[in-house]
């Protein structure tokens, strides 16, 4: 398997990665451009934009745009998130000029049609209610708000009820004029694919895009804060962040692997204590996220509200202690778990595309998977231990708590009591 890069004079990139013996290719156009891109009036634009894309073009209305892909058996999706906005597709070898032309016309050419916009928004402002209504969703929104407040990169992806409800044609074309540059998109695909023959597909639909310089995001910053919403649930929801390293940083590895060993499994040691010795809790989690200039730590829990108490400062004892006796035999457990979670991954087309997208956006370059590897391997002991005092004690934590929390301390007790 081999990685190739082409980049067209405007700046258009494309990567490919064949993937021998398949008879199926994932292909996408990534677009650094998000929740994070977005002005505060805009905020929720990026997704209602994604949205849009599929409802219909010039050439296409929303139904041929399904009907083009499912009557060769594939499959078109998209995604936002705070700091990209990836359109894609799954289809047979055969099929991938088909797909490649289709998710062109609906990137560069959104009819966005007063109708189908009002009917969009509709859709939009279910999903939003549909996570409201979803505690264990929602709480992440909160906590992300909570530890960058009044920032783009603590709001939410999906925006406000009131601000989706009020986007026009001109919102959404502002967003497209301002970030949907040659110079900011990334055409992946992987699998059944041929290099050469993408770019050849790719060029008369790209290339003559003008370049477009990248607009500046706000520099992230990690503030202390604590978020309590005290409502009749059945469930008690616990979120806990810390600051973490950002993507391209030394202690990038050092972080995932300390978040693995510390909440990433059954044997780990949250799930340990809190549900398997204590009974706590159902579902107990750690994982370390990042972004190009910041990242959290979070640690998840769904408890009794007679419960949440202990939960809390138990998770507070364990994440201290963590930090001063993690084992051998857990970071070694650790680093297999995300090279296993790695190396699975990459047995899918789709998951490879994604890859090859974000690494090039990151790094300006792909990584061989060994690179990975060797610096998950080179994690050791001292480092993760190192690095975990050092999260505790640079003191940028946020909490965020829903359901019946009457008995939940409050973050200045749970900061004190790793600091103890």
């Amino acid at each position: 398997m081999s990685v190739q890069i082409t980049t067209l004079p405007n700046g258009f990139r494309i990567v490919t990665e064949a993937m021998p013996g398949l008879e199926s290719a994932s292909v996408g156009i990534w677009i650094e451009a998000g929740a994070r891109h977005e002005q505060s009036e805009q905020n929720g634009v990026a997704h209602f934009l994604e949205h849009m894309a599929f409802k219909g073009t010039a050439r296409r209305t929303a139904l041929q745009i399904a009907e083009e892909i499912e009557d060769v058996g594939g499959y078109i999706n998209a995604y936002t998130s705070r700091e990209m906005t990836a359109y894609y597709a799954r289809i047979l070898k055969p099929d991938v000029p088909l797909a490649l032309d289709v998710l062109a016309d609906i990137v560069l050419n959104p009819a966005f049609e007063a109708r189908e916009i009002e009917v969009e928004r509709g859709v939009i402002l279910q999903e939003i209610g549909q996570a409201l209504d979803t505690p264990d969703d929602i709480i992440f929104d909160w906590l992300q708000e909570t530890a960058y407040p009044s920032q783009p990169i603590g709001r939410s992806i999906l925006g406000p009820s009131a601000q989706v409800s009020s986007f026009t044609e001109g919102d959404l074309k502002r967003f497209v004029g301002d970030h949907y540059g040659p110079g900011q998109m990334i055409l992946a695909a992987a699998g059944a694919v041929d290099h050469d023959a993408l770019v050849r597909l790719a060029e008369p639909l790209f290339a003559h895009l003008s370049p477009k310089p990248a607009r500046p995001v706000d520099a992230a910053r990690f503030h202390n804060g604590e978020r309590r919403e005290d409502r009749m649930l059945e469930q008690a929801h616990f979120a806990f962040a810390i600051e973490a390293p950002d993507y391209c940083s030394e202690a990038f590895y050092a972080s995932q692997v300390f978040a693995g060993a510390l909440g990433g499994g059954m044997s780990s040691r949250l799930f340990q204590r809190l549900r398997e010795d204590r009974g706590l809790c159902y579902t107990v989690f750690a994982q370390s996220g990042a972004y190009s200039d910041t990242g959290m730590i979070t640690i998840y829990a769904g408890t009794g509200g007679e419960e949440l108490g202990d939960l809390a400062r138990l998770t507070m004892d364990e994440l201290k202690r963590a930090a001063e006796d993690m084992s051998q035999a857990e970071i070694s457990r650790a680093q297999a778990q995300m090279k296993a979670g790695l190396l699975m991954g990459l047995e899918s087309p789709s998951a490879r595309a994604e890859r090859l997208a974000k690494l090039l956006s990151i790094w300006g370059r792909v990584p061989d998977i060994s690179e990975a590897i060797a610096r998950i391997d080179a994690v050791t002991v001292e480092a993760t231990r190192d690095h975990a005092r050092d999260l505790l004690t640079q003191s940028r934590m946020a909490l965020a708590l829903y359901g019946p929390i009457t008995r939940a301390p409050r973050l200045l007790e749970l900061s004190e009591r790793l600091a103890a």
